[in-house]
C-alpha cells in the first residue's frame, strides 16, 4: 500500500475521531465552553484553563487544526500536482474535502458565535461525514486504483439507498438534539405507552419521526445484509454487511440506552461514534461492490435461470394462487406451532383465559409464522426445486414469482406485530418479532448452509411461541415457560434430524450441511438419542416448576419412554429410512399430546380446586 494511500486511511480515520468527539462535545453541553474562536477565551489563548468542558471543546478544534485541515489539505496538494489528478474522481474527491474542510472551520466559528443554532450544527455534522466519506473514497482509489466499470455483483443501488438512509437519519438525530427532543417520549420503545401517539408540540413529531425512521433503517440495513450474503461468496463484502447488520442493532439498544439514562454521555456518545460507524461501513460496502463484477452462474438442476427470477408466474385460477399463497405460509408447520400455544395460555391463567385474547393470539402468531415461513421459501428459492420433499412448493411450481414472495412474507410478518400490539401486547409482539428475525436471519440465512447445528441452534425460534402465549397472559416471562421453551427447543433436533435421515441425498445434492450429510447416520443417530433423553428430562422439570399435577407427570413419563423406544430403534437401524420417518411421524403425536396434557392437568386441577 502506498503512502498516500496510508494518509488517506489515517484522515479518514481522523475524520471519525473528530466527528465522535463532536459527539461528546454536544452530550457534555461543551460548545460554548470556549466562547471565541480559533482560540478559547482569546484570539491566541491556545491553551485554556484547566476545565473539563472547556478542554473537550478544544480538544475537538485541535483535532481540526492539527489533524484533519492538515491531512486532508496535504491529500489535496499531492492530487492536484501530481499525475493523480489524471484520476477525475479522485481528483474530485480530494478538492471537495478539501474545500468542505474550510467551509468547516468557517462555519466552526460561525456555530459559536451563533449559540449553537441547530442549523448549522446540523449542517457541520452533514460536511463532517461528507469529509469521511470522501477521505474513505480517496483511500480506496489510492490503494485499488480505478473502478473497473463492469456490471457489479453487489446491489449497488439497495447499498447506495441504504447509505443515504444513514446519513439522512444522523442529520435528524442532530436536529432532534438541537430541538432538545432527546426526551420528548420519556419511554422506549413505546412513546407515552402507545406505539402511535399524541403529537402536541413539534419536539414529539421530530421525536416520533426519529424514532419511525430508525426502525425502519433496521428492516432496510438487514435487507441490505441479506442481500449481500446472497449475491457473493467473497468474505469482505460479507463481512462488511454482517458489521453493518450488527451496528444497525447496537445501534438501537444505544438509542434506548438514550432514553433510560435521561440523555447520560454514556449513551449519547457512542450512539453517535455506532452511526457514523456504520455510515462508513455501508459506503465502504458500497466502494467494494462498485470493484466486484457479477458473475454468470449457471442455474442448478431445476432452478429458474436469474434472469426469469421475477418473471411472471405461469398463469393460475384464482383458487390456484390462494392455495399458492397459504402453502408459502406452511400450514402444518404453523398448526403445531398454535398446538402448543393455547395449553400454554391454560396454565398461564390456571384456567381459560379471555377467548378474544386466545383468538388474537392464534391470529397474530400464524401471521408471524406464515410471513417467516414465506420469506424462508423466497430465500430457499435456489435449492426447494433440487430436494424432492420442496420441489412442490410455490415457487418451484412457479405459482408466484420470488418477488411476490418475499412481499408478502414482510407484509405479513409487519402485520402480525401491529396486531399483537395492539390486540395483545408489546411484550408478544416483540416476541413474536424476534422469532422472525431469528428464523430468517440466524438460522434461514446464516446457519442452514453453514453449520450442522443448523438445527439445534435455529430450533429456538419454533420455540418462542410458549413464549408469546405466556407473555399475552400474564406480561412477562415465567420459568414455566421457559421450561415449555426448553422442551420444543430439546424437541426439534430428534424430530428435524430423522427428515435429515430420510432425505439425506436431498441435502447433499441441495449443499445443505444437516447433520446426516456431515456426521453421517450412525453419528445422527446417537446425536438423535442424547438428544431425546435429554428432551425426556426437561419435559419432567415442568412438574415442578409448572405446579403440574399426576395427569401430566404420567403423560409426560409414557410418552417420554415412547420417544426413546423410537429413538433406539433409529440407532439400531441408522440406514432403515422407515425408522426414521417412524420417529418422525410420533414427534409430532408426543408434542401434540404433551401440550394437551398441559391444558387438559391445567383445568382438571382448577375444576377440583
Amino acid at each position: 500500500m502506498s503512502r498516500f494511500a496510508r494518509l488517506a486511511i489515517a484522515a479518514a480515520i481522523a475524520t471519525y475521531v473528530l466527528i465522535v468527539v463532536g459527539g461528546l462535545v454536544r452530550a457534555t453541553d461543551s460548545g460554548l465552553a470556549c466562547p471565541d474562536w480559533p482560540g478559547c477565551f482569546a484570539f491566541n489563548d491556545w491553551i485554556p484553563a484547566a476545565d473539563a468542558n472547556v478542554w473537550i471543546e478544544h480538544t475537538h478544534r485541535l483535532i481540526a487544526a492539527i489533524a484533519v485541515g492538515p491531512m486532508v489539505g496535504v491529500i489535496g496538494l499531492v492530487t492536484v500536482f501530481t499525475r493523480r489528478r489524471q484520476d477525475r474522481p479522485l481528483l474530485l474527491a480530494a478538492v471537495v474535502a478539501g474545500v468542505l474542510v474550510i467551509v468547516q472551520a468557517v462555519l466552526g466559528r460561525q456555530v459559536v458565535f451563533e449559540g449553537l443554532a441547530r442549523e448549522l450544527v446540523t449542517a457541520h455534522l452533514a460536511m463532517a461525514l461528507t469529509v469521511l466519506a470522501m477521505t474513505i473514497l480517496i483511500a480506496d482509489r489510492a490503494a485499488h486504483g480505478p473502478l473497473p466499470g463492469r456490471r457489479s455483483a453487489l446491489p449497488t443501488t439497495l447499498i447506495g439507498v441504504t447509505g443515504l438512509a444513514v446519513f439522512a437519519q444522523m442529520l435528524l438525530g442532530s436536529w432532534v438534539t438541537g430541538h432538545n427532543a432527546g426526551l420528548a417520549y420519556e419511554d422506549f420503545p413505546l412513546m407515552n405507552g402507545a406505539l402511535i401517539p399524541d403529537m402536541v408540540i413539534v419536539e414529539q413529531v421530530i421525536q416520533f419521526a426519529h424514532r419511525a425512521v430508525a426502525f425502519g433503517l433496521v428492516a432496510l440495513v438487514l435487507w441490505m445484509a441479506w442481500a449481500v450474503r446472497q449475491a457473493t461468496a467473497e468474505p469482505r463484502p460479507r463481512r462488511l454487511a454482517a458489521a453493518a447488520a450488527v451496528l444497525i442493532v447496537v445501534q438501537i439498544g444505544l438509542g434506548a440506552g438514550n432514553v433510560w439514562s435521561q440523555l447520560s454521555a454514556v449513551f449519547v456518545v457512542p450512539h453517535l461514534a455506532v452511526g457514523a460507524a456504520l455510515f462508513a461501513t455501508v459506503f465502504w460496502l458500497y466502494l467494494v461492490g462498485l470493484r466486484l463484477p457479477a458473475r454468470r452462474r449457471q442455474p442448478a438442476h431445476g432452478e429458474a435461470p436469474a434472469e426469469h427470477e421475477f418473471a411472471l408466474p405461469a398463469k393460475h385460477s384464482l383458487g390456484d394462487t390462494i392455495r399458492a399463497y397459504v402453502a408459502l405460509t406452511k400450514p402444518r408447520i404453523i398448526e403445531l406451532l398454535l398446538v402448543t400455544t393455547v395449553p400454554t395460555m391454560v396454565l398461564a391463567a390456571r384456567g381459560f383465559p379471555s377467548p378474544w385474547l386466545m383468538a388474537a393470539v392464534v391470529v397474530g402468531g400464524t401471521m408471524a409464522a406464515g410471513g417467516a415461513n414465506a420469506i424462508n421459501q423466497f430465500v430457499d428459492r435456489d435449492i426447494d426445486p433440487v430436494m424432492r420433499r420442496t420441489r412442490k412448493r410455490p415457487l418451484p411450481r412457479q405459482a408466484v414469482t420470488p418477488r411476490q414472495a418475499l412481499v408478502f412474507g414482510i407484509v405479513l410478518s409487519a402485520a402480525s406485530f401491529v396486531f399483537l400490539t395492539l390486540a395483545v401486547n408489546l411484550l408478544s409482539a416483540l416476541l413474536a418479532l424476534s422469532a422472525i428475525a431469528f428464523y430468517v436471519f440466524v438460522y434461514t440465512i446464516w446457519l442452514k448452509r453453514s453449520s450442522p447445528q443448523n438445527i439445534v441452534i435455529g430450533g429456538a425460534a419454533g420455540s418462542v411461541p410458549v413464549l408469546v402465549a405466556w407473555a399475552a397472559v400474564t406480561g412477562e416471562v415465567g420459568i414455566p415457560a421457559l421450561v415449555l421453551f426448553a422442551i420444543i427447543f430439546y424437541w426439534t433436533p430428534p424430530h428435524f434430524w430423522a427428515l435429515a435421515l430420510r432425505y439425506k441425498t436431498d441435502y447433499e445434492t441441495a449443499r445443505v450441511p444437516m447433520m446426516p450429510v456431515v456426521r453421517g447416520e450412525a453419528e445422527t443417530a446417537r446425536q438423535i438419542v442424547l438428544y431425546s433423553l435429554l428432551l425426556v428430562a426437561v419435559s419432567l422439570l415442568l412438574y415442578p416448576a409448572g405446579r403440574m399435577g399426576l395427569i401430566y407427570l404420567a403423560t409426560a413419563v409414557v410418552l417420554g419412554v415412547a420417544f426413546v423406544w423410537y429413538a433406539l430403534r433409529v440407532l439400531r437401524d441408522a440406514y432403515d429410512g422407515a425408522a426414521a420417518i417412524g420417529l418422525f411421524r410420533f414427534s409430532i403425536g408426543y408434542l401434540t399430546l404433551l401440550f394437551v396434557a398441559v391444558g387438559a392437568d391445567s383445568l382438571v386441577r382448577l375444576n377440583l380446586g
